[in-house]
């Protein structure tokens, strides 16, 4: 298999027709090896228009939704980010590449042990890895200018959003299957987010993730 020609697909393909038009996140995929962080099984697929399996019930987010992300969020090289859900690394990367520091929150030990070997393979050294339940954000080192939840949540609850610095971005995907959208908001003040709509997608729940209250009769 090509993988630099699988990779070049991707970017055309799948990512330039999604509405990703920004040179940085275009050029920062072209050139970052996504199959080095997929599992053995799966490195095929890497570059593929599918949620990869990881393990424990876990995914990757298939390259358009990590490139939306990216986009979306517009993270500066003085940006500490957060990251809840360091799955294989991958995305944890990327951002790493344009941050000034990433907290990543991975509550799966196998996850959390694979996330850390290819970061480190990869010579990342800037992510503060955390081991833990990031469901409701990580208040130990907030504020952060950037938060990025990398699964779903059925419902929208504060703790993230309260947990940005004033003009920080949160990207976060809520809803549920089928239909689940992915919010970017900004605090604009103390007390003040706007919110938009991007796109719609489904991935996973977070482990933990508060169900909304049901109507039975």
């Amino acid at each position: 298999m090509n993988l630099q020609q699988a990779r070049f697909n991707m970017v055309e393909q799948q990512i330039r027709t999604w509405e990703v038009l920004d040179s940085v996140v275009l050029d920062l995929l072209e050139k970052s090896p996504r199959h080095e962080y997929v599992p053995q099984a799966y490195r095929n697929l890497a570059y593929a228009d599918i949620a990869v399996p990881l393990g424990d019930d876990e995914v990757m987010m298939p390259p358009r939704v990590e490139a939306r992300l990216l986009q979306s969020l517009g993270i500066g090289a003085d940006d500490r980010v957060l990251e809840i859900g360091t799955g294989s690394g991958f995305l944890t990367s990327l951002i790493a590449s344009l941050a000034r520091e990433v907290v990543s929150v991975e509550i799966s030990d196998t996850l959390a042990d694979m996330g850390a070997r290819n970061l480190e393979a990869h010579g990342i050294g800037n992510v503060l890895l955390q081991r833990g339940d990031g469901i409701c954000g990580w208040a130990k080192h907030a504020p952060y200018d950037v938060i990025a939840v990398t699964g779903s949540v059925p419902i929208l609850e504060p703790h993230f959003q309260q947990q940005l610095a004033v003009g920080g971005r949160l990207f976060i995907i809520v809803g549920e299957a089928p239909a689940m959208e992915a919010l970017l908001i900004r605090r604009s003040g103390e007390d003040q987010w706007a919110r938009e709509s991007l796109f719609e997608t489904v991935i996973p729940k977070l482990i933990g993730a508060k169900e909304p209250e049901r109507f039975v009769l």
